[in-house]
């Protein structure tokens, strides 16, 4: 299932989102502070790019004050749209029951959007 839902989740739009977190990725690492913030959006590339099989949780290790910083950093200067985007996508797909696992996976990008320094993806 993982396999098939990754498929169709990259024929329709998946790949093209991964594409546009990467070029947004590139943009942020031509800056020295734009670094972490592009690390950032290479993970929610790969996340965008196969969703179905990977997990997003919270790094005990990584949460500390300077990601709660970039986390408010993050938050203002895009993160807030980019999860908006995501929930947007996702409430129009639950409509349908076909939709429902495609939504799942916007609401999990949408988890990681929002705040996500000190989140890390896991296989499940």
């Amino acid at each position: 299932m993982q396999i098939l839902g990754n498929i169709i989740w990259i024929v329709c739009g998946g790949f093209l989102t991964a594409a546009e977190y990467f070029v947004g990725a590139i943009g942020c690492f031509l800056t020295i502070v734009g670094i972490p913030f592009g690390i950032q959006l290479i993970k929610l590339g790969k996340l965008a790019l196969l969703p179905f099989g990977n997990d997003v949780n919270t790094a005990e290790s990584e949460s500390s004050c300077l990601s709660t910083i970039f986390n408010l950093i993050w938050l203002f200067t895009g993160g807030f749209a980019i999860c908006l985007t995501h929930l947007l996508f996702g409430l129009l797909l639950a409509i349908t029951i076909v939709g429902i696992p495609f939504a799942k996976q916007h609401f999990k990008l949408m988890k990681l959007a929002f705040f996500p320094f000190g989140k890390k993806m896991e296989l499940k």
